[in-house]
């Protein structure tokens, strides 16, 4: 900072930090305070939830301060805004500078959560109430996106054309005549009903589905459980060699299998098991702890060997977990086929529910608002690291603060259609006490589940142990070229440690990170130290990755559902359906869906700043042009290996191409503006 600016500096410091300033804040304050998740429940309504942060019981990261008063009930807890009060809502206070732009509170949000809370829910409640309670066969699914909700006379559906303009509805929801909600049809039934439900498309998803970042490689046969077992007993895995054996190919045992690197595991048993008790309490649940073994073939796809569902003991949970083991059975084996496919379905609820909380919610949207504070408080607004790092912090405080207010609250849309529905931000708090922002970073979270090896001869640094890895192939590369733009910009001011050490504003930045904004891990190992300027350009990188890219009951025989699996077809469906989901869920979470994955008209994308005078420094300005080539380059080439025929796990039996980690906004093959598919990566946790 230039001798002649540090009182300006210092005063604007003050304004920011906000440290004398007590009450409710206004929306023109440009206040960054942390806080604790104490704003979920409401407890002067009987909806207490516990608070999140400040405790080694229940760490999280810090939130933004809103200034609001306590609740009368809980001191602890901060008072609500009703979250059906949109306009309210809406104005929740974030720093002035955090706010949405007119464009995306216009032409996404606004109308959107406008759309969900005061008209689309009370039309979907209205339909559930007045026509039978649940699915009965895939039918009835399919008829979401062929005009569902016929619902003549309705008087919120007159309401909401009341309220919304009509194009916005149109292109929310196709509205023809009475039907409401005639959703465009998925991928994924496009061009086979039922492709969906093969296990070479359930082997597939874990590779290059919405959560492929969970599978890892098995280093261990059987499979232990990480739970203390003075706590959980014990809780090791019941899979048999005997049951897989006759599914492995080329000869080889379990054990050569895993030498050859050839079994992997999709493994939410421990992740579930410590709330399934009290998750199957709750009116409507009931779920198992899973874990699904998985071969690869010769041909480079995976194809599941078998699913092992479980329970807490019924005598405890000291006394270890009660397991099933189910093998692959085709729909044509009759009532073996039913059950194998309801065992697939576990597992993949088991996938969603993490996906929604931890992979998503937690591990982009929570761990990232500390870092948005801090550079907010410490470092100014001509720093190279501010300058580097802000974009990819557009909308991310703003966009949290409306979660804590619709969506992750008590009573919110998380709640409405995700298993653990009260526990769920809990059990979300529960595996922060195990994050690392060091593990955060693509190649080192392969190497961690095992789906890579160091690999000093790679760009990436890393070597795939399956090729055919959608999400790690386009990551990898997408790594490569932030890693490449962030060394080349920072070697320009950071020429050597020496330069980053005499940096104060980075010293106090990254000590208000690590203490306050991530204060209940501070005292963890892991942290940089950030002395170098290799640390700084990793942690840089690995911030730019996470806040961009990484963004984008079995029936027993003799049981009455066992008799209807036994006669397949319609009465099989049924069985399936009715485990797995409630109607009114299955609606709500495909309108929430195909709302809030729409970007907005203002989105702003990897490789693009929204102003072009975000800096004069010419050097700085060809770095990212480079940055921008190289990108366009990346986009060719997942083009071209969609259309390889050899990679099989690119498109699936669902001819459903992998785009998530497509860099910008092309169009391709028509496909631009609907979802997130094809969409580009944002720069930031804007959505």
């Amino acid at each position: 900072m230039p001798a002649l600016l540090v009182q300006y500096r210092q005063d604007e410091l003050n304004n920011l930090r906000g440290d004398g300033t007590t009450g409710k804040y206004e929306e023109w304050d440009r206040v960054y305070r942390y806080d604790y998740y104490n704003d979920l429940g409401e407890p002067d309504k009987g909806h207490p939830r516990p608070v999140l942060g400040g405790t080694q019981e229940l760490p999280y990261p810090r939130r933004c301060r809103t200034g609001r008063p306590p609740t009368k009930t809980d001191p602890r807890s901060e008072s609500r805004i009703p979250q059906y009060k949109i306009q309210e809502a809406l104005n929740i206070y974030v720093p002035r500078d955090e706010r949405f732009g007119h464009l995306k509170l216009s032409d996404f949000l606004g109308y959107s959560l406008k759309a969900i809370t005061e008209a689309i829910l009370p039309i979907i409640r209205t339909y559930v109430d007045t026509t039978p309670k649940e699915f009965d066969s895939f039918q009835d699914i399919y008829d979401l996106y062929d005009g569902l909700l016929k619902v003549p006379d309705n008087q919120h559906l007159k309401e909401l054309k009341k309220k919304i303009p009509l194009p916005f509805i149109k292109s929310l929801l196709p509205v023809a005549g009475d039907d409401l909600l005639n959703l465009p049809l998925p991928h994924v039934i496009r061009s086979n009903d039922y492709a969906w439900r093969s296990d070479e498309e359930f082997a597939r998803e874990m590779l290059a589905g919405v959560n492929p970042v969970c599978i890892k490689r098995l280093t261990e046969f059987p499979v232990k459980s990480t739970l203390d077992p003075s706590v959980y007993g014990d809780q090791s895995s019941t899979i048999t060699e005997d049951q897989i054996q006759q599914n492995l190919e080329d000869g080889l045992t379990v054990k050569q299998a895993m030498e050859k690197n050839r079994l992997f595991i999709l493994d939410h048993h421990d992740n579930f098991m410590p709330f399934l008790d009290r998750i199957n309490k709750l009116e409507g649940n009931y779920i198992y702890a899973s874990r699904t073994l998985l071969f690869l073939k010769a041909d480079g796809t995976l194809k599941p060997l078998a699913i092992e569902l479980s329970l807490p003991h019924p005598q405890g949970m000291q006394h270890g977990a009660e397991s099933k083991v189910y093998l692959p059975a085709g729909i044509e084996s009759g009532v073996d086929g039913q059950i194998w496919q309801l065992a697939k379905a576990y597992a993949s609820v088991d996938d969603s529910a993490w996906h929604q909380l931890i992979s998503h919610w937690l591990n982009t949207h929570a761990v990232i608002e500390p870092f948005v504070i801090a550079t907010n408080r410490q470092l100014s607004v001509v720093h190279p690291v501010h300058k580097l790092l802000s974009p990819h912090y557009r909308d991310t405080l703003n966009i949290n603060a409306l979660a804590r207010t619709t969506l992750i609250n008590a009573g919110g849309v998380f709640e409405m259609t995700v298993f653990p529905e009260k526990y769920a931000l809990e059990m979300s708090s529960i595996v922060y006490k195990n994050w690392k922002l060091t593990e955060q970073g693509l190649p080192d979270d392969l190497v961690k589940r095992g789906m890579a090896v160091p690999d000093s001869s790679s760009p990436y640094g890393v070597r795939l142990l399956i090729k055919d890895y959608p999400y790690a192939v386009d990551g990898l590369v997408i790594w490569w070229a932030i890693e490449r733009w962030v060394n080349e910009y920072l070697a320009i001011y950071y020429p050597n440690d020496g330069v980053l050490r005499a940096d104060k504003e980075l010293e106090e930045w990254w000590k208000e990170v690590r203490e306050v904004g991530h204060g209940d891990l501070k005292d963890a190992d892991w942290w940089p130290r950030m002395v170098t300027v290799q640390e700084l350009a990793k942690t840089c990188t690995t911030i730019i990755w996470v806040a961009s890219a990484l963004h984008a009951a079995m029936p027993e025989e003799g049981e009455e559902e066992y008799k209807q699996l036994q006669k397949g077809g319609k009465e099989a469906d049924k069985v399936f359906i009715h485990t797995i989901t409630s109607q009114f869920q299955t609606i709500l979470g495909i309108t929430l869906i195909e709302i809030l994955s729409k970007h907005s008209s203002d989105e702003v994308y990897l490789g693009q700043r929204d102003t072009p005078e975000w800096t004069s420094d010419a050097k700085a300005l060809e770095a990212f042009k480079r940055f921008g080539t190289r990108l366009m380059e990346i986009e060719k080439r997942i083009l071209d290996m969609n259309k390889d025929p050899a990679l099989k796990n690119r498109n699936g039996p669902v001819k459903m191409p992998y785009m998530l980690l497509y860099p910008n906004t092309s169009d391709v093959d028509g496909e631009k503006g609907l979802g997130l598919t094809a969409m580009g990566i944002p720069n930031s946790v804007s959505i």
